[in-house]
């Protein structure tokens, strides 16, 4: 069964959204920017969600996971609780 590890940082705007990846493009530490940004309990550990299989996240985020490259920052993911940034840092198949 798959299984995936990520971090991401939930926002309330798109636009903040797609600042932060402009950021971490550019260079800018992934977990400090959680740290400051992320209104998620998880941005307290630099946005890290460990690690998770298929169908234990919103489907939208699940997408993401499970099909997009690993190490990057994709987004804006939009779900229910906002906007998120989400890295993928390992998957398995």
């Amino acid at each position: 069964m798959a299984k995936a590890s990520a971090r991401h940082i939930l926002v309330d705007t798109e636009a903040m959204c797609q600042d932060l990846i402009d950021q971490i493009n550019n260079g800018t530490d992934f977990a400090e920017l959680a740290k400051k940004h992320s209104k998620c309990p998880s941005g307290r550990q630099g946005g890290d969600l460990g690690e998770f299989g298929p169908g234990q996240m919103v489907p939208e985020f699940d997408k993401v996971v499970f099909n997009e490259a690993v190490g990057k920052p994709h987004g804006p993911v939009k779900t229910t609780f906002g906007f998120h940034v989400v890295e993928i840092t390992s998957r398995t198949e």
